[in-house]
């Protein structure tokens, strides 16, 4: 046995696995973007199994509201960057492993640039727009992503695009939740999660990427393991067949951080699309319309002359107000505030 194995002799003990599969995760590339509530138990049990070479990719840095389910940080972790210090803690519990950090948001611009050196992408995003992107992505250059989502009591995990004995490829994100860009869920900070959640769906995705790398071949492709912990049930679904045609990558949402927003706000109409209690507790300006009533007020969007710029607590509502606008005024200048008002205390 290869001296450098001697850490993974229990799974290499497992029938049908041995230093074969082991040589495979040795020489697999995984890429996890967003080092979150599933990105952490993701790339905490990759990053201990072996797997040669784990990328990390986020732009956020970690905050008290993370560390009830991101238990790869502590309290002492607080304002610094995520990737950053997952990096140095992951090379720690196992210094064999070649983890790469990307301190910056996935966008259009590199998400083909950034994928391009992986064999596996991993997505632990809180939001649609993201997970339409790195779908898109991953369909365009032919690469399988592994999925998970999670929401209160309940998660998701499936294994999107992966190329078949027949030559076709499995079903991706937009095949099973085609109108995902326009779905309301809240994240996790505004419609509340069980941290165990957390973990047990980012193990399942980290589960699912072994498999996948040592060529497992009872793998989630044209399936979705769904879990509920309320009840303790789980149940997997078959999906249907590939049958979204992907030609492009969808355009990011505009946005603009906390500090251009401040000295350019006179420059902009400011609308916050947060409900009305939340407007009332806390603002910084602008005209209150929230995001489920934005329709019902394009007759007064259109008179607006300035780039407007959304916001709310996280960014999530107000890039989605971003998508809506755009769809009806496509001519018109229209941003989303970075993080949102989270972003002031960073």
């Amino acid at each position: 046995m290869n001296d450098s194995f001697d850490r993974y002799q229990c799974q290499m003990a497992l029938p049908g696995f041995g230093t074969s599969s082991q040589e495979l995760l040795n020489h697999a590339k995984v890429l996890i973007i967003g080092m979150g509530g599933l990105g952490c138990p993701a790339a905490q049990y990759l990053t201990s199994c072996g797997v040669g070479t784990i990328g990390i990719a986020d732009d956020d840095i970690v905050s008290l509201s993370n560390l009830h389910r991101q238990i790869l940080y502590t309290p002492d972790d607080i304002g610094l960057p995520k990737v950053e210090v997952a990096a140095k803690k992951l090379q720690s519990q196992n210094p064999s492993v070649s983890v790469i950090p990307y301190k910056q948001r996935v966008s259009s611009s590199n998400i083909m640039e950034l994928i391009s050196e992986y064999d596996l992408m991993i997505e632990g995003t809180d939001n649609f727009e993201t997970k339409c992107l790195l779908n898109d992505a991953c369909v365009l250059a032919g690469k399988p992503l592994v999925y998970g989502a999670i929401y209160q009591h309940e998660g998701q995990v499936s294994i999107w695009n992966v190329l078949q004995e027949n030559g076709t490829y499995s079903p991706n994100y937009r095949d099973v939740f085609p109108n995902a860009e326009e779905s309301q869920v809240p994240n996790c900070r505004e419609g509340g999660v069980i941290p165990t959640l957390a973990g047990v769906v980012g193990c399942m995705q980290a589960n699912e990427a072994i498999k996948y790398l040592t060529r497992s071949v009872d793998i989630l492709a044209g399936k979705l393991w769904m879990i509920n912990l309320i009840s303790g049930k789980t149940q997997i679904i078959k999906l249907r067949n590939k049958a979204t045609e992907i030609t492009s990558l969808p355009q990011s949402v505009p946005d603009i951080t906390f500090k251009e927003f401040r000295e350019h706000q006179t420059d902009f109409e400011i609308i916050d699309v947060r409900a009305v209690s939340e407007h009332q507790n806390f603002n910084i300006g602008g005209k209150n319309i929230p995001l489920d009533e934005l329709q019902n007020h394009f007759k007064e969007l259109s008179d607006i002359s300035l780039p407007i710029i959304t916001y709310c607590q996280s960014g999530k509502r107000s890039s989605e107000a971003v998508h809506l606008i755009k769809k009806y005024f496509p001519e018109k200048e229209v941003f989303s505030l970075q993080g949102g008002l989270n972003a002031i205390h960073q």
